[in-house]
């Protein structure tokens, strides 16, 4: 059951198909080597999801203070206020 839930999430998801197949394929097909860049795309998303992976938990002990959590949520709302004033800026 846990397996066919994993299967489900992975391959019903229509991000995957949005990030991987429109967004990755279209800048794929402007740069000089489309399967070299595909290549260095594969490499990102494993070196993302392994760090992803083994930093959740290094940092588990750390995001059990609920201060933590703070700041991390205080640094991504400052992030997208940035994005947003520079999309402003730029419009």
């Amino acid at each position: 059951e846990v397996l066919l839930t994993c299967l489900a999430l992975t391959w019903l998801n229509p991000h995957v198909y949005l990030d991987t197949v429109v967004l990755l394929g279209g800048l794929a097909a402007r740069d000089p080597s489309p399967p070299l860049f595909g290549v260095g795309a594969a490499a990102a998303s494993f070196a993302f999801f392994f760090c992803l992976g083994f930093g959740a938990r290094m940092l588990a002990p750390v995001f059990a203070r609920p201060a933590a959590w703070r700041v991390l949520d205080g640094l991504v709302a400052s992030t997208m206020i940035l994005v947003a004033i520079r999309l402003v800026r730029t419009a």
